[in-house]
């Protein structure tokens, strides 16, 4: 689909890793990675000097195609970055930790 795009499972993501998400406003909103930093791919190109080029960089986003071309743009311009496979779905299928910034339980949008 896009070159230059690496890929881990969820359960590959380092706990200490730079987790990049993608996702809309409202797909962060109701569910998001505790320690994930929040840039909606429509932003990307504005706000990519926000991503640090000193660490891999893992990209989520709702099933992984979004981030595929986060991944694949970000690479190409000179950063090491990674695409989660099956994103937040996975991660949630999974049973990883995720959190909203309201009382609502977490879920994937």
């Amino acid at each position: 689909m896009f070159g230059n795009v690496p890929e881990v499972n969820v359960t590959e993501v380092p706990e200490d890793g730079y987790l990049l998400d993608v996702r809309e406003n409202d797909e962060w909103a109701a569910g998001h990675a505790p320690t994930a930093v929040h840039i909606p791919l429509g932003e990307l190109n504005t706000r990519a000097g926000e991503i640090p080029r000193d660490v891999r960089v893992y990209v989520v986003c709702r099933a992984g195609g979004r981030s595929a071309q986060a991944v694949a743009a970000l690479n190409n311009a000179g950063w090491e970055t990674v695409n989660i496979a099956g994103g937040m779905q996975a991660w949630e299928l999974t049973g990883l930790d995720m959190e909203t910034s309201s009382d609502a339980e977490p879920r994937v949008i």
